[in-house]
């Protein structure tokens, strides 16, 4: 071999193991996909959602407004003052004077030292002690509607997961048809070749497999904007790759009567209890409207030094009890009016939430039930499907037909596995719908998947 020769091959093999290995660095570089569970989705999801996190700022803001009112029913206030002053005083203007005998009419300057310390503790007021009552219903209300907005957060976040699934059902189910449709291609252009098959069983086939290629495409791509959604939602950077760690499948869940399961859910629906809090609050409200007419008693006094100068100062001080009554308040009926019209919507959402929940709980175990019997009918649909096409493979492989049949039975598998895959979904978002009708949406969601 010539030397120019030599070195270009010498250069060729470089350039071929450079390619190589930058092409192994690359592909170590890649990270690997996040596995990702149901119950690592939903606790994602629920730290990065803004309507959990603004929940949570009312929750604190109302507890504020607790700790305000147990200060004003409970606490005593204290306060420090302290002053320094060079003043003069018009006698004359007091009434001060003696007639006949000069007497200054005015005196001074003069100057006066006070440190003090002021103290007050309400004993007895009913109103802003029931004040403090309302706040801490408050207070509840409040922590049952971050509750709420967690379990309104953790459906939103499984049927996102939900949709992932069930796109990822659809790309293993269209890839199972491409390989079929594959395997279709080769068994008719060997037949062909073999002068026992047509040149349009061979082109049959090439189309079946370009339909089928097209249907994963479009499948693949679903998957893709699916897995993109869930990772927006769950606050995670939309480029990083996810893997689900829990395919898309049935597990039945025992029936239920809708009036077994309503008294429980009442007990446990948080948006129910929110109502059942703020309606405690207002009653609150109205005691302490009603308590303003009631007398209020007290304690207040101070103690200090006094004096012309800082080094004459002597301790003086103050105590005293103090009862005062309410004579006249016209605001207060109209408070009354007010709260009495606020309990009473209250009273009607209620009522109206009642039904809600009653209804929830009905639509989600119909819907549950139907689920079921779509997920029999779906297999049998399976099993038939498979049957039909394993006979027309084998009618299509003696040479009893042509592959018509065979195309056709993949066909109808391929209606038979969607018709499975919806079927399961439905199942599985109407267990979803159940736990955020009877409450405790997350543990329930997890309980009814089969998670710990």
């Amino acid at each position: 071999m010539k030397p120019e020769f030599r070195k270009l091959s010498l250069v060729a093999l470089a350039v071929i193991f450079a390619i190589s290995i930058a092409g192994t660095i690359c592909l170590a570089q890649q990270p690997a996909p996040y596995r990702l569970t149901l119950q690592d989705a939903i606790q994602k999801g629920l730290r990065a959602n803004l309507n959990v996190l603004s929940a949570r700022t009312r929750v604190d803001e109302a507890e504020g407004a607790l700790e305000r009112s147990k200060s004003a029913a409970q606490l005593p206030r204290l306060n420090a003052e302290t002053y320094v002053n060079v003043q003069n005083r018009n006698l004359r203007a007091f009434g001060i004077s003696v007639p006949g005998i000069p007497f200054p009419t005015v005196v001074g300057p003069f100057s006066n030292y006070d440190f003090r310390i002021y103290a007050q503790q309400n004993v007895i007021d009913l109103a802003t002690y029931r004040t403090m009552k309302a706040s801490e219903f408050a207070v509840d209300a409040g922590k049952m509607d971050e509750q709420d907005a967690r379990n309104l957060i953790v459906r939103s976040i499984a049927a996102l997961y939900l949709g992932a699934q069930s796109s990822e059902a659809r790309v293993a189910s269209d890839q199972s048809r491409v390989t079929d449709s594959s395997t279709l291609l080769k068994l008719a252009t060997d037949k062909h070749d073999a002068g026992t098959a047509t040149g349009v069983d061979v082109l049959r086939a090439q189309v079946q497999l370009a339909n089928d290629k097209q249907a994963l495409l479009v499948a693949q791509n679903q998957l893709k904007q699916s897995l993109l959604a869930l990772a927006r939602n769950l606050g995670m950077n939309p480029g990083t790759p996810l893997e689900l760690a829990e395919p898309l499948h049935y597990k039945d869940l025992p029936q239920s009567q809708p009036d077994a399961l309503l008294p429980s859910a009442l007990k446990a629906r948080a948006d129910y209890l929110s109502l059942a809090s703020q309606r405690q609050s207002l009653v609150e409200q109205q005691r302490a409207n009603r308590a303003r007419f009631y007398p209020k008693l007290s304690i207040n006094g101070n103690i200090g030094e006094l004096g012309r100068s800082i080094g004459s100062v002597q301790t003086t001080g103050l105590i005293q009890g103090q009862i005062d009554f309410t004579v006249f308040d016209r605001d207060r009926d109209g408070e009354a009016v007010q709260l009495a019209s606020r309990v009473k919507r209250i009273d009607d959402q209620i009522a109206d939430l009642e039904r809600g929940v009653d209804q929830d709980i009905r639509q989600a175990l119909l819907s549950l039930d139907s689920a079921n019997e779509q997920v029999t009918v779906a297999r049998q649909g399976q099993d038939l499907a498979q049957r039909e096409l394993s006979l027309a493979q084998d009618r299509f492989q003696a040479g009893n037909a042509n592959n018509v049949e065979v195309v056709t039975a993949q066909d109808q598998l391929a209606r038979a596995e969607e018709n499975y895959i919806v079927a399961v979904s439905s199942h599985v978002d109407a267990k979803f719908a159940l736990a955020r009708a009877i409450g405790e949406t997350e543990k329930n969601i997890l309980q009814f998947m089969g998670n710990p």
